[in-house]
């Protein structure tokens, strides 16, 4: 053999040596290093399920569940295994087009990836699921039935406390990466449901199970060796007294406004109102997506909780903390008197400040009759006290009284986004945009010694103010849950076991303000709300506001203020109660309704002499005009959208059904007439459209029956 044949020789021999070694390798890597093949194996046979825990239940202050879980079947997709199903027949089970079966495949994928399972359609309905059930044997390589908890509400109340649930969005995942959430999951958005999410979510479960060459579930795989049990989350016990909620709500109805009543022993929440509210069952279920979209957009706010989301100018309540701040700076005592003549004119002659009821007072009648004069000259003295070197100073001092009875900053009670309120400060008034330094006094903001003006507060920061004066100068920051099964693991509710003592104020200057209080219950303001059997210490408000109308600020009708604590002596119950531009007192709507929720709660009933009262105030309809206005415009701009839809769909439905060149347009049957002023050819003799739902073998049977028929 030449040596340029031995040459090649050898090089072929290595070629292949070369190539027995690749193959080697590569075998090697596919059966003992690489798990690609058994991944694909495992996913043709096995199915990992998940399995969502029960959330925790939520039970009111008498062991009453206010808030449980059912069960609802959410249809899960897998978009690599779903190819080469039958769509149009898998659309026609679910109800939908082609193009919103592409549409949620894409969203899928790009929510999370194409290789794990996805919500496809979220809480089936009764008739869907039975249907997919049913044909489910025939899409099981893509799609899969999933099992979730969701919440039922038996009172079908405080829907505003609880809040609602969600699933988690990308936004959502990245801020709760050490969560371990996953796309698909649920959590809590607003409400309870947020604020005590990590105890509340449990921990999510495992099955493995088996499936056959039809991709038939057999059973559990390996008899459940792999499979990891759901631990469910932990119920929370609340200080909620759901029936005093469900008489809030009921009194409340066709009204804007809050109630919240506060058990000033403990900070305790006991009922927590905003109205308009809304059933908290609208917000689960498959018609989830289109109930909020209808509350959201709806002119009455509902799902704003005005009890911490909305701030008000207090009004005459705020005179009783004027009484402490006036007291406790020792500008006034209890026997201090100031003269009304039908006006305060203290700031001079042509800027009055109206009085309704001229005479002279001293602290206690000032709170029963609610002097205007009274209180703008207690304030007055605060602001010019020689002690303070300036104005600033003053202010600021008066500032950290109001600090320390909770109002200018967040209380920090467990329901989100509550709102601070305001409380002017010096820097506030030295804003060149506003007077600059020294270029204001009392009389710049005078208003604010009545309730008015620059201060706002939530209806929580009220009802806790009359715990803090109940309680003769201490709270507990107000709170919903009281406790949690099997302990406070994270810490949640620390903050609400501390006693809060901003300042030392002696008892009498309380005892004092307490005397005012009860004489608005039994001779001032108040006196129409008086309970038999019950000393109420209560303050009425009749607040003055304005709507921002096309850049104009336009006169609204009075807002209605009213809180107490009631019994006087070893008080049970701190509420307060607004009602929003019912255009009345404070004693004619606020009142009363207070009077009710604490005669219900100390009483555990309402005297049959007071039903017609409760009855009457529940009845009464004051939402306000401006909002009337706005529901009225958008329920027309929501008729206009209804019939441009119902039009669309009868000019779809005859295009559909008459299937000739002879098709109405839209502008045919918007005028009653076809475009040719002929009646359809066909319409006469038309057959019924079948819309019955067939599975493809029948269709083909169904098919084969016409050729036989046709030949026959």
């Amino acid at each position: 053999m030449s040596v340029f044949n031995q040459s090649r020789s050898r090089i072929i021999r290595l070629i292949f040596l070369l190539a027995f070694v690749v193959i080697i390798i590569q075998l090697f890597y596919l059966q003992v290093v690489s798990d690609k093949f058994s991944r694909l194996a495992d996913e043709n046979a096995i199915l990992r399920k998940t399995i969502y825990p029960p959330r925790g239940l939520i039970l009111d202050r008498k062991g009453n569940a206010i808030l449980k879980n059912i069960l609802t079947y959410d249809l899960m997709v897998t978009p690599s295994q779903a190819k080469g199903i039958d769509t149009v027949f898998f659309c026609r089970l679910l109800e939908i087009d082609t193009a919103e079966y592409r549409k949620r495949i894409v969203n899928a994928i790009i929510k999370n990836k194409s290789f794990r399972p996805s919500v496809f359609e979220a809480s089936l309905s009764p008739q869907k699921y039975a249907r997919i059930q049913e044909n489910l044997w025939r899409f099981q390589s893509g799609f899969y039935i999933q099992e979730r908890p969701i919440r039922s509400y038996p009172y079908s109340a405080a829907a505003n406390i609880f809040g609602y649930l969600g699933e988690v969005d990308t936004n959502y995942l990245k801020k709760h990466i050490e969560d371990g959430y996953v796309s698909g999951d649920y959590a809590g958005m607003t409400g309870l449901e947020a604020s005590y999410e990590k105890a509340l979510m449990g921990e999510r479960g495992m099955q493995v199970l088996l499936k056959d060459n039809f991709n038939r579930i057999q059973g559990s795989y390996e008899n459940g060796a792999l499979d990891v049990e759901a631990a469910a989350g932990s119920n929370l016990y609340t200080s909620l007294d759901i029936e005093l909620q469900q008489l809030g709500e009921k009194l409340m109805s066709n009204k804007v406004g809050s109630i919240v009543a506060i058990d000033p022993k403990t900070g305790s929440i006991i009922a927590m109102v905003s109205s308009p509210t809304y059933e908290p069952g609208y917000l689960t279920g498959p018609e989830r997506r289109k109930h909020f979209s209808e509350l959201y957009t709806d002119a009455r706010l509902p799902l704003l909780n005005r009890a911490v989301n909305a701030s008000y100018a207090p009004g005459s309540t705020f005179k009783t903390l004027q009484a402490l701040v006036g007291l406790g700076e020792g500008v006034i005592s209890t026997t201090t008197t100031f003269s009304c003549s039908g006006a305060f004119y203290g700031c001079g002659s042509g800027k009055p400040m109206g009085c309704l009821d001229p005479g002279t007072y001293y602290l206690k009648t000032g709170i029963t009759h609610s002097c205007n004069t009274y209180f703008a000259n207690v304030m007055q003295r605060v602001i010019n006290n020689p002690k303070y070197p300036n104005v600033d100073s003053s202010l600021r001092a008066w500032n950290n009284y109001m600090y320390a009875f909770g109002l200018g900053h967040r209380l920090g009670v467990d329901v989100p986004t509550e709102q601070k309120g305001n409380i002017p400060t010096p820097e506030y008034f030295n804003n060149p945009k506003r007077f600059g330094p020294g270029k204001w006094n009392f009389c710049s903001f005078r208003s604010v010694s009545i309730g008015q003006g620059e201060v706002t507060a939530t209806p929580l920061q009220v009802a806790n103010e009359m715990a803090y004066i109940a309680n003769k100068g201490w709270y507990y920051i107000p709170h919903i849950v009281d406790s949690i099964e099997g302990g406070d693991k994270f810490g949640l509710l620390d903050k609400y076991k501390q006693k809060v003592i901003p300042m030392n104020l002696a008892d009498s200057i309380f005892e004092a303000v307490h005397d005012g209080m009860q004489g608005v219950m039994e001779s001032g303001t108040g006196r129409g709300s008086k309970i038999p059997g019950i000393v109420v210490c209560g303050k009425t408000g009749t607040v003055e506001n304005y709507a921002n109308i096309k850049g104009q600020l336009v006169k609204q009708p009075n807002h209605s203020f009213f809180c107490a604590f009631a019994p006087r002596e070893n008080p049970r119950i701190a509420i307060m109660c607004v009602v929003e531009n019912s255009g009345r007192f404070g004693g004619t709507y606020a009142g009363p309704i207070v009077s009710l929720m604490i005669e219900k709660y100390i009483n555990d009933t309402i005297d049959a002499k007071r039903k017609p009262l409760e009855e009457r105030m529940a009845s009464i309809n004051l939402i306000p005009p401006l909002m009337k206005q706005k529901m009225r415009t958008k329920d027309s701009l929501q008729r206009v959208k209804e019939e441009e839809k119902a039009l669309k769909n009868e000019l779809k439905i005859i295009k559909d059904t008459l299937q000739s060149e002879d098709n109405l347009t839209e502008a045919d049957i918007r005028a009653g007439k076809s475009s040719d002023n002929k009646q359809p050819r066909d319409t006469q003799h038309k057959k019924p459209v079948k819309t019955d739902i067939m599975a493809p073998e029948k269709q083909k049977e169904s098919g084969l029956n016409k050729k036989d028929t046709a030949s026959k």
